[in-house]
């Protein structure tokens, strides 16, 4: 194994690990919380299934991606590769799509009360679920093509207008498919963007601008949670568009060739996975309700330990 390739696999490896760690442990943490609390805020069960979405994201795009880089083969038929490949694409959307719906619903709870948001703030607990199952609905709906085009690897050339994932192929066998599918996704992912920044820009407006407007809410709404919730899905947004921008400009980089080097495959799977193997980090050093679940069940694991130890001896 050359070191260019030693490299690549550790990187996926380091990336890999460390994500499928960290949203576990924010999902196991909102998990106590459910049952410890009488509710979850907006931005918590938001939160949560973000963590959810990138955990699949990363078990069906960078798990298999890292097994295929230490030389392993044939690890998926088409029937595989059609789930795996399907389900990696809704992850994926869900991750921009639930970054957005953050966003938004927290410049909603912050924004200074109006004739409209009066009536609609009460409501974001009830609208949160609505609007998971059409999100849901839209991506499965969007991505419903993947499953058509994915196959196992062939033996030969890989044939152009193909995407060669090592473990997968997505064959779309002509060009006017092959534009049609990336015009279609990207057209998705940048008006979620769009839509994220803008709301975040707002936030970043409501903080700079009203400081003193933004003290009164937090009076009225108990203490100064929203503000540093609202600052952490700033950060959150940033990151992701970070991140975002580097992975679209190789998306469309690969949309302009034929037949896609599979480094430049593997260097788009890298970049577009860091936000979902570092945004659990983030969520569990700002988010108080996270941060201490996890303190207080890693106190409980070196107490029975060194109880063990004790009796042991």
């Amino acid at each position: 194994m050359d070191l260019c390739v030693t490299i690549k696999g550790v990187s996926f490896l380091l990336q890999t690990g460390m994500g499928i760690l960290g949203n576990t442990l924010v999902l196991l943490a909102y998990t106590n919380i459910i049952f410890t609390e009488p509710k979850l805020l907006p931005v918590d069960m938001i939160l949560c299934h973000l963590a959810f979405a990138n955990l699949m994201l990363l078990l069906t795009r960078c798990v298999p991606q890292t097994m295929t880089v230490f030389g392993m083969r044939d690890l998926l038929n088409d029937a595989g590769c059609k789930v795996v490949i399907y389900t990696y694409r809704i992850s994926r959307a869900l991750s921009v799509c639930i970054t957005c719906m953050l966003s938004v619903f927290q410049a909603v709870t912050i924004a200074p009360a109006g004739p409209h948001l009066s009536r609609l703030k009460p409501a974001l607990p009830s609208l949160v679920f609505p609007v998971f199952v059409g999100l849901w609905l839209l991506n499965m709906a969007i991505c419903i093509a993947a499953p058509f085009f994915s196959m196992a690897p062939r033996n030969g050339t890989v044939p152009a207008f193909t995407l060669n994932l090592g473990f997968c192929h997505v064959d779309f066998r002509d060009n006017l498919s092959y534009v049609i599918n990336g015009v279609a996704v990207s057209g998705r992912d940048f008006a979620f963007v769009a839509l994220m920044v803008g709301s975040s820009a707002y936030i970043l407006l409501l903080l700079h601008r009203h400081s003193r407007q933004v003290r009164q809410i937090r009076r009225s709404h108990g203490g100064g949670a929203e503000t540093k919730a609202a600052k952490t899905v700033v950060t959150l947004v940033i990151l992701y568009v970070a991140f975002f921008g580097i992975d679209n400009v190789i998306w469309i980089y690969m949309l302009t060739v034929e037949n896609v080097s599979p480094v430049v495959a593997d260097m788009r799977v890298f970049f577009s996975s860091c936000y979902a193997s570092l945004s659990p980090f983030f969520i569990m050093s700002s988010n108080k309700k996270v941060k201490a679940k996890i303190v207080c069940a890693a106190e409980q694991d070196q107490l029975s330990a060194d109880t063990q130890e004790t009796n042991d001896k």
